[in-house]
Order: C-alpha cells, then sequence, then structure tokens
C-alpha cells in the first residue's frame, strides 16, 4: 500500500476518535460563551469530517490529476448511466440485506440513522457530513483505498467482502453488519465495473440524501411501520 495511502488511514482513524477530546473542548468553550452544549456533537461532527476530506483530496491531488489525464475508466456517459443506476441497485441490495436481517430476527430499525436524524434536526448544517463529506471519505477510504489494495492481492469476491465488512462495522452497528455490508459490496461492484470512483461516490451520496430527507419527513410514519412489521413479525413467531 502506498504510503499516502497509509496516512490517509491514519487521518480518518484519528478523526473517528477525535471526538473524545474535541466535543469536550467544545462543550467547555460552548458553556462559557453561553452556546448551547448539545451544539457540541454536531459542530465538532462538521469540524472533524470537513478537514479529515481536506487533508485527504490533498494528500490525493496529483493522483487525482494523474487518473484524470490517464482515461483508463469507461466513458463519461457509461460512467452517467452505471452512477444513476448504481443508486438503484444499492437500494435494491440494501432491501435483500433488510430482509435478511428480518427473517433471522434482527431488531428493524438503525440506531446510527436515528442518531444522524437528532444531529441534523439540532444543526441542520450536519446534513454535509451525512450527505456529501462523509460519503466521499468513506468511499476513498474503503473502495479506492481499502478494497483497491486488496483487489491488487485477491479476487473480487474476496477484496469487495473484507473492505465492505470493514466498512460495515466502521458504522459501529453490528448487529447490521450484513446490511452495511451489501451497501460496501455494491459500491466495490461499481468502481471495479468503471474504474472511476466518482462513479460508487456519487451512488452512496445520492442513496444517503435520500435516506435522510425520508427519514426527516416521514420520521412518524416510518417508526410506526417498523413497530407494527415487528409486532407482526412476533405474531407470526407465535405460531411457529
Amino acid at each position: 500500500m502506498k504510503r499516502e495511502y497509509w496516512t490517509i488511514l491514519i487521518v480518518y482513524i484519528a478523526m473517528q476518535f477525535s471526538s473524545l477530546a474535541g466535543v469536550p473542548l467544545l462543550m467547555y468553550g460552548f458553556k462559557i460563551s453561553g452556546i448551547s452544549q448539545r451544539l457540541a456533537v454536531p459542530v465538532w461532527l462538521v469540524i472533524s469530517f470537513t478537514l479529515a476530506l481536506i487533508i485527504t483530496l490533498f494528500i490525493l491531488r496529483k493522483e487525482m490529476r494523474n487518473d484524470s489525464r490517464s482515461e483508463k475508466g469507461t466513458s463519461l456517459g457509461l460512467s452517467i448511466i452505471w452512477a444513476i443506476f448504481g443508486v438503484f441497485l444499492a437500494l435494491f441490495a440494501q432491501a435483500i440485506a433488510a430482509n435478511i436481517e428480518r427473517l433471522i430476527g434482527v431488531e428493524m430499525g438503525s440506531e446510527n440513522t436515528k442518531d444522524i436524524i437528532r444531529i441534523i434536526e439540532t444543526f441542520p448544517l450536519a446534513i454535509l457530513v451525512s450527505s456529501i463529506f462523509g460519503p466521499i471519505l468513506e468511499e476513498i477510504v474503503f473502495r479506492k483505498i481499502l478494497f483497491g489494495s486488496l483487489y491488487k492481492r485477491f479476487n473480487f469476491f474476496v477484496s469487495a467482502i473484507i473492505s465492505s465488512v470493514i466498512f460495515a462495522l466502521a458504522h459501529m452497528e453490528p448487529k447490521h453488519v450484513l446490511l452495511y455490508s451489501a451497501m460496501g459490496f455494491t459500491f466495490a461492484f461499481l468502481y471495479v465495473k468503471t474504474k472511476h470512483i466518482l462513479v460508487p461516490i456519487f451512488a452512496h451520496v445520492t442513496m444517503n440524501t435520500m435516506v435522510v430527507i425520508v427519514q426527516s419527513a416521514y420520521k412518524d410514519d416510518i417508526e410506526k411501520l417498523i413497530r407494527d412489521a415487528e409486532s407482526m413479525q412476533n405474531f407470526i413467531g407465535g405460531f411457529l
């Protein structure tokens, strides 16, 4: 793996743990300034992801410039088609994984998504992290760097599975490892198929944006549907 890639991985890991120091510092500063301490978490989220993305793009600036000149991937038109199709492919993979999880008794609904929605409600600017900065950073780290490095040594299936499981575990929801892995596997497929990291980035950004909009606009309806589905599952389970 390139030295630059190791640096980006270190930056990403440091960003993930930076809240341990960043949030308390902001809370202290906000307390002195009379600003609501509830803003500490979302504000630090925006700061940390923004800095991590800027540093990552700066490190990759030469490589991205060379990649744009090489034209080794699919054509622009075909890449756009795959990017759009990739959104539906990711949603389809997620739906299948969600149904499998439901069948094996995994509780429906994602705490990670609920936390994100609550953060956005507290600090709307945080939507930049969930819908843009986060997906871009994750595709660079988990697809371009992690999957790309594995793919040089192993076949697609092995490389995609390993990188997707790590991608899933990074979301701190072990019970939904299948759900996140399905998404990661789909994005890895898009990357290999087009050889353009912008394609899975577009699919990931679009998908996250759609989820945030739907979850925010239909929050109460979705929670009711989840409760009804779980009640039906428990009812059926009583006869088995």
